[in-house]
């Protein structure tokens, strides 16, 4: 039973093994979330979070949950959106050190939190690009080099652009905005800049969302995991691989000099953290955000979707 201040946290089979390869606990895990937390707690604040449980460990069944569970501690914070089919689900919040080891404790691996704010729902405050590798035998080395394409032409526009490792098998590109357009303007931006980057490189680049019509060997360049509800592994966040990979930001010149997937696992990130301190800062700094205001163009306003107290 851990305790933070009026709040108490109680944490369950500590010694099962949650990553075979590495021996790997759950205790390990929820160590490297407790050290971590300085560093992730400012990215979860006041974001719905989805979980994605894995009772058995990485290597084992998973299921997602988006409602809070009746048995959630009565000081967690909660955050109710109404979806289309007019139910309401209370999402729960990671606010701090003892939400962050609660909602691991169910089982969770890594962190899916929403990428708008539960204040308001349809108004995103980043947008982002997941660069998948195609299956069939893209490798690493393609979705580094689309990366990079994708940084030059935000750069070219202006636009400020930070990177992260996917911890699976690609890497996300962010961009902080402010907050202003709705939801269906942040994803309209974000297909037809990927769709004029399948048309500059179409040697590795797609932007084909249905999976049978991809060509092999390209890169995703995913811009609908900027629709509504959708959520990306969570910065600093471990991932169900069998070396326990963390999600970690990087410099584009690590980019560009080679970086894998698996240099960064929970057994090695923190000393990254302490040596290089936190990277994604921009992306919860309110100043240098990008206005996309002035890449829209003109639409009428609709209601935007508001969450319930």
């Amino acid at each position: 039973m851990l305790r933070f201040g009026e709040r108490e946290v109680a944490l369950t089979n500590l010694r099962k093994v949650f990553f075979p390869t590495g021996g790997i606990t759950k205790g390990d895990l929820l160590q490297y979330y407790a050290d971590v937390g300085p560093f992730l707690v400012p990215y979860m604040h006041g974001r719905a979070q989805v979980m994605k449980r894995y009772p058995g460990g990485a290597g084992g069944e998973f299921f997602y949950m988006k409602r809070t569970p009746s048995n959630a501690p009565p000081w967690l914070k909660t955050c109710s959106i109404e979806h289309g089919s007019g139910s309401v689900i209370a999402f729960p919040i990671v606010d701090d050190i003892a939400s962050l080891l609660w909602l691991i404790n169910l089982g969770c691996i890594d962190l899916n939190e929403w990428y708008a704010r539960c204040d308001d729902t349809d108004r995103p405050d980043y947008l982002h690009f997941d660069l998948d590798p195609v299956k069939g035998g893209t490798p690493f080395a393609t979705v580094r080099t689309v990366a990079l394409y994708v940084h030059e032409a935000l750069a070219e526009l202006g636009i400020p652009a930070y990177a992260k490792t996917s911890g699976s098998s690609g890497i996300h590109v962010y961009v902080p905005i402010e907050r202003g357009p709705l939801q269906k303007e942040v994803w309209t931006f974000a297909k037809a800049f990927a769709q004029t980057m399948e048309r500059m490189h179409p040697d590795v680049i797609t932007a084909e969302y249905r999976i049978a019509k991809r060509p092999a060997g390209r890169v995703l360049v995913d811009y609908n995991q900027n629709a509504w509800g959708k959520t990306l592994a969570s910065v600093y966040s471990v991932r169900a691989k069998p070396r326990a990979t963390v999600s970690t930001p990087v410099g584009w010149d690590e980019i560009a000099a080679g970086i894998e997937i698996e240099d960064f696992r929970l057994d090695n990130v923190r000393e990254r953290f302490l040596r290089v301190g936190d990277l994604w800062t921009p992306m919860k700094q309110k100043t240098g955000r990008l206005d996309l205001r002035r890449f829209l163009t003109p639409a009428a306003p609709r209601a935007a979707k508001k969450p319930r107290a």
